[in-house]
C-alpha cells in the first residue's frame, strides 16, 4: 500500500553536505552555520515549512570553497554560494523571496 504524507511544501532545494563540510559553515550572523541549517531556519518547521531543504551526499559540481546549490523547480540553474553571501540573495535566487517572511 502506498500512502501520501501531506505537507506545505512549495518546492525543493537540495544543497550539497560535501561542499557544506569544505567550507565549514560561513552563514548565518556568526559566519559558522551551515547554508542548509540557515535555509531551514528562513523556510520554517518541517512539512509545514514553505519549502523543503535537502542537504545530499555530494552534487558533484564540486566548487572550490562554496556550495552548491540547486532548486528542484529550476534544476537548470545550479548556485554556487560562496560563504558570507547574504541568506536573503540566496533564498531570491532560489525564488522563494516573496513567500518568505
Amino acid at each position: 500500500m502506498i500512502r501520501i504524507a501531506k505537507s506545505r511544501w512549495r518546492g525543493v532545494v537540495l544543497v550539497c553536505g560535501k561542499c557544506s563540510k569544505k567550507v565549514s559553515g560561513g552563514f548565518g550572523d556568526d559566519g559558522r552555520t551551515s547554508l542548509a541549517k540557515v535555509l531551514r531556519q528562513r523556510a520554517g518547521k518541517g512539512r509545514k515549512a514553505d519549502f523543503g531543504v535537502i542537504e545530499t551526499k555530494c552534487l558533484k559540481l564540486c566548487p572550490k570553497r562554496a556550495v552548491a546549490v540547486v532548486s528542484a523547480a529550476r534544476p537548470a540553474a545550479w548556485l554556487v554560494v560562496d560563504p558570507g553571501e547574504s541568506v536573503d540573495a540566496v533564498v531570491t535566487q532560489l525564488g522563494f523571496a516573496d513567500r518568505v517572511d
